[in-house]
Parts: structure tokens; sequence; C-alpha cells
């Protein structure tokens, strides 16, 4: 029997789409929060969870940063999802017919430029494939979802225009987190991702960055966030270039830990191909 994957949204979200996407002999398992999603493999309900962590076009997804650290899963894989954003309605209806639109609020602005021009209002949802399935379920005539064309097939709607988006770069990565920690090298090219709060002493974090450039390590994100509700406690969440068996990445860790007061390797894991 095969295992579940768990993913915040509903059926046809793009978060089951990177579930296909990375795992298609798992099933997908909607869930309605991320903390829901982390509670189901934590609770045995699902064997994996794929989590957004960040978009091409509106940066990091918020609160990942924060639970990631205190899920108690690993990364184990990243994939990159296209958000294609399709308008999609009741079969049988046309582009005229629509007078509002219904998405998630980080999806509305990404298609601001096709709903003027169509004099659609546009109407936030707390889900994209949710506001598919309410349309459907509720037969609602003259009302839209902004989803993707897996939601329409999963719903039963008709898509009235595609890729609407007004960035056609518009993409989301996506980790696959796991209870296991599988940090064996599966690949020749391997990103090691975590968090550290450096010491509170004077150029910590400068101090703390040098061992990656003395040591040669590619740094491909660094973002701060606060913890704790308190100014003055940052932490950084991190990916680099490697593994932690590699030895320049190792000896780069080694002094970063010099100099922080927490670190940890959320997981290494093989660089997507959709990387590039």
């Amino acid at each position: 029997m095969a295992g579940k994957i768990a993913f915040q949204g509903a059926l046809g979200a793009y978060g089951d789409e990177a579930c296909r996407t990375t795992r298609p002999d798992h099933i997908p398992l909607p869930c309605d929060s991320f903390e829901e999603t982390i509670h189901a493999v934590k609770s045995g309900a699902a064997a994996l969870a794929a989590l957004p962590v960040e978009n091409s076009t509106y940066g990091r997804v918020a609160d990942i940063h924060r639970l990631l650290p205190d899920s108690g899963l690993h990364i184990v894989d990243e994939t990159f999802v296209r958000v294609r954003i399709n308008l999609m309605a009741l079969k049988g209806s046309t582009l005229s017919d629509i007078k509002v639109a219904r998405g998630h609020p980080v999806i509305l602005p990404q298609c601001r430029s096709f709903l003027d021009a169509h004099g659609i209002t546009p109407e936030a949802a707390t889900d994209n494939a949710g506001a598919a399935a309410d349309i459907a379920a509720a037969g609602e005539h003259g009302a839209a979802a902004l989803a993707s064309e897996l939601a329409a097939e999963i719903h039963g709607l008709d898509i009235l225009a595609r890729d609407i988006e007004d960035q056609s770069h518009n993409t989301t990565r996506f980790l696959i987190m796991s209870p296991e920690n599988n940090a064996a090298r599966r690949a020749e090219k391997m990103i090691t991702t975590f968090v550290f709060q450096v010491r509170n002493i004077p150029a910590a974090l400068y101090k703390a960055m040098g061992g990656f450039a003395t040591n040669g390590v590619n740094m491909t994100k660094l973002e701060s966030y606060m913890v704790g509700g308190a100014f003055t406690a940052t932490q950084f969440y991190a990916d680099v270039d490697g593994h932690p068996d590699d030895e320049n990445v190792r000896l780069a860790l080694e002094e970063l830990a010099f100099f922080t007061d927490r670190l940890e390797i959320l997981g290494t894991y093989p660089a997507s191909p959709l990387r590039n």
C-alpha cells in the first residue's frame, strides 16, 4: 500500500502538484494548515510532507522558517512548481459571465493585470484549490477561481483563461520533509540547510560567515527572522552547496559553530534538477 504525503490546501493545490511531481508513488493528503501538515507526519498519518518555503515573486512563505526548526522533521528533497494561474468556472461559463475571481491573497496581485483588463473583481479566499471546490459544490455562476489546471480537473470546472499570472517566472520551491534523516550523498550536487543564532558579540555574523568565504563554500540563501518576539534574538536560515562530509563544508560549519549559540542542520539533500 502506498504511503501518504501531506500538504497544506485542498486537492488540486500547488502543494498537491509538488507531491505528485516529487513522490508519484505516494497518495496526497490535504491539510488545513502548515502545522496540521507537520502533525500528519509526526502522528504517522502521512510518511512525508511537502512544505512551500519560498516563491520567486513574493519571497519566503510566512511561518515556514519558524516552524521548520522545531518540527522534528528533516529535509530529504526539494522540488519546484511553476505557478501557472488559471481562471476556472462552472462548465458552460464564458469569460464575459465572470464578475468575481477568488484566490489566496498572495495569488490575487500576481494576476492583477488580467483581472483589471476584464473588469473582474478579486476576492480573497483561504485556498486556491479550495475556492475551486467551493464554486463547484455550490454551483455558483458568475464566480471563478484562480488555481492550477489540476484543480480544474479534480473539481470539474472549465478553464476560461490559462497562465494569466503577470510574471512568467512565478515558481514556488517546496521542501520534502521526513521523520527520518536521509543525509546520505545521493547526488553529485547536494544542498545543506541549517539554522543558527549568533552569539551576542561584536561582528559575530561577519565572523561566522567568514568560514564559508575562506573555505570556498557557496551560500545560496541567508535569511534572518525574529524568534520569541525579541528584537535581540535573531535566527538565521541558510542553504549552502555541498555535504557536511565535504572537507570545506565541514570546516566552515565548525567555524560557524564557534560564533553561534545554536546551530542545527535541518537536512542534506540532492539539488533538484529543476533548480536551474
